[in-house]
């Protein structure tokens, strides 16, 4: 089986797949803890569910937290004695980057790419609602073509509670009404609500430099937040990236075999 482990600027998700996707799990991510500290949470969940160590035999790694990879390399290798596949901008993915400097793109980014084209097969975009809101855009002829990268919505509400003195941290979900009646509701509707015409007007003006067709997928830890709330999604996939790691590793393992 294959586990796969996507670690972003505020949560982890990772799952284990054989014969389609057995278990997903998501945690919060902590910057300073140890490789032993991980190990202990990732066996308690995997062994929770009757999954034995044994059986992971590959290991696929996305992360943009650079202090934690080297962590998540040590605790791969103690608990599976499998080298993992750690993928970067000069992983072979199956698509081409043009964009100014390849090297700097995104290990999510990448991923998101790759399982957006291969879903579709078509030009796509993925709008990936995580610490950043990540929008990423591929061509027909399987290129990704470049981004759109903006603050994500936890991070606007928290910044908007933290710098004013009197507006509380309030649940990200859409008011009743884009006029708020009170301070909670107000809120509400600045930031979901117009993170929401941020999104649409992005999408759109995305759809009109490409000219052509274009399939738009949601992803994310907060993409069901905000996807039911507009109609520009063809689909919703908040586990994308783990599926975009899967398809990766598949890609090396045949071609190292």
């Amino acid at each position: 089986m294959l586990l796969a482990i996507d670690i972003g600027n505020s949560n982890i998700a990772f799952g284990i797949y054989g014969a389609g996707w057995q278990h997903r799990w998501r945690l919060n991510t902590v910057a300073d803890k140890t490789s032993d500290e991980y190990q202990v949470l990732f066996r308690s969940l995997i062994s929770n569910h009757d999954y034995s160590l044994e059986h992971i035999k590959q290991v696929v790694i996305s992360s943009v937290v650079p202090p934690l990879s080297p962590t998540f390399l040590h605790m791969v290798r103690n608990m599976f004695g499998v080298e993992p596949l750690l993928i970067n901008a000069k992983t072979d993915t199956g698509i081409s980057v043009k964009i100014d400097n390849p090297l700097e793109i995104g290990s999510d980014l990448l991923t998101n790419a790759v399982a957006g084209y291969v879903k579709y097969q078509d030009n796509c975009i993925v709008v990936d609602f995580g610490t950043a809101l990540s929008i990423t855009v591929v061509g027909k002829t399987g290129v990704l073509l470049g981004a759109s990268i903006a603050p994500g919505i936890k991070s606007a509400m928290k910044a908007l509670s933290s710098n004013t003195a009197q507006l509380p941290f309030v649940q990200l979900e859409a008011p009743p009404s884009v006029i708020g009646k009170n301070t909670i509701h107000a809120i509400q509707s600045g930031v979901v609500l117009g993170y929401v015409g941020l999104v649409e007007s992005l999408i759109k003006k995305i759809k009109g430099e490409l000219g052509e067709p274009v399939k738009v997928i949601a992803t994310g830890g907060l993409a069901e937040v905000i996807a039911p709330l507009t109609d520009q999604f063809d689909a919703l996939d908040p586990w994308l990236t783990l599926e975009g790691l899967r398809l990766i590793a598949e890609k090396n393992k045949q071609e190292s075999a």
